[in-house]
């Protein structure tokens, strides 16, 4: 588990670094949007058709996505809880909440989990992000961050979630794969081929993603609540779901670690359109992206004794 994580932090602190020295005069933000652009057109949408078109389709992918769909609520519920306690504005409040409560299942999940279990992990992350996590944060999540923002633009999020590839890309593999349609070796090949993009890519977008320069003094009070939340809070729930609802072994343990991942990426994207706390977002990912280093091999470890 630790080497997993060491060289997945080295990948990430390439990103960090190209950052910082911009080689070829390219800015991190630009870079970022080009590689995650391509990740989430054509990369990632490979890479679920071809796992989710073989992956064994039963009982399990309903109780992973059951977790991951209550973890997301609950933790939305009690940030929103913080908030009102700690009576912070609207705009705080939505940026809490979206930090708080949506992992980092696919940027950061998918490759740990890849790296742990095989195609077992895959699938585990893949499900558990694309049948809750995305679905609530296009939907609610969106319903959320627009109420709570500065007067931005009200979009329809169900126009929202049908426009996203990767979920066509998932009703197209769980068809296929219900219907018991072959996948052809030169298709499968050329699908894994794509997909061995993204993880490195999305590693290294992370990297150039985490910023220092949002910290301020005044942002602790409601990072802490995050940082609870996301990184303890969250797999610890998901650890009694799952056991409810039956799940054990690789399985179980890959769900309690998705649950414990970082904040979201894209939750950036959400605050900028609107017009939520983009700079306490970014201290927010910077911050649990960090602690998650060490409380990942933690949470793995009592995980697997449990």
């Amino acid at each position: 588990m630790l080497s997993i994580i060491s060289q997945m932090g080295a990948l990430i602190l390439c990103g960090w670094i190209w950052r910082t020295l911009k080689p070829g005069g390219l800015d991190a933000d630009t870079t970022r949007q080009v590689l995650t652009t391509l990740v989430y057109f054509l990369l990632l949408p490979a890479l679920v058709l071809v796992v989710l078109w073989q992956a064994p389709l039963d009982g399990q992918s309903w109780r992973i996505a059951v977790v991951a769909g209550l973890s997301v609520v609950l933790a939305m519920l009690l940030a929103w809880g913080s908030c009102r306690f700690c009576k912070a504005q609207r705009r705080v409040t939505g940026t809490v909440i979206l930090a708080a409560a949506f992992p980092n299942a696919t940027y950061l999940g998918l490759p740990l989990l890849e790296s742990l279990f095989g195609d077992l992990g895959r699938f585990v992350a893949i499900q558990y992000d694309l049948f809750a996590c995305t679905p609530i944060l296009l939907t609610v999540g969106i319903l959320v961050a627009s109420r709570m923002g500065d007067g931005a633009a009200q979009v329809n999020p169900l126009t929202t979630l049908l426009r996203v590839p990767s979920l066509w890309a998932a009703a197209l593999g769980v068809t296929l794969n219900l219907s018991g349609v072959p996948l052809l070796p030169w298709f499968e090949s050329w699908l894994t081929m794509l997909g061995n993009g993204v993880i490195p890519l999305m590693l290294f977008s992370l990297g150039l993603a985490l910023v220092w320069r949002t910290w301020r003094m005044e942002y602790l009070r409601f990072l802490l609540p995050v940082v609870l939340i996301q990184l303890a809070i969250q797999p610890l729930f998901a650890w009694f779901a799952a056991h409810f609802l039956g799940l054990e072994g690789e399985v179980l343990i890959a769900v309690v670690l998705e649950a414990a991942m970082p904040a979201m990426v894209l939750g950036l994207v959400l605050c900028d359109r609107y017009r939520l706390d983009s700079a306490l977002y970014a201290a927010a990912v910077t911050l649990t992206t960090l602690l998650a280093f060490v409380t990942l091999p933690l949470t793995y470890r009592l995980a697997s004794l449990f």
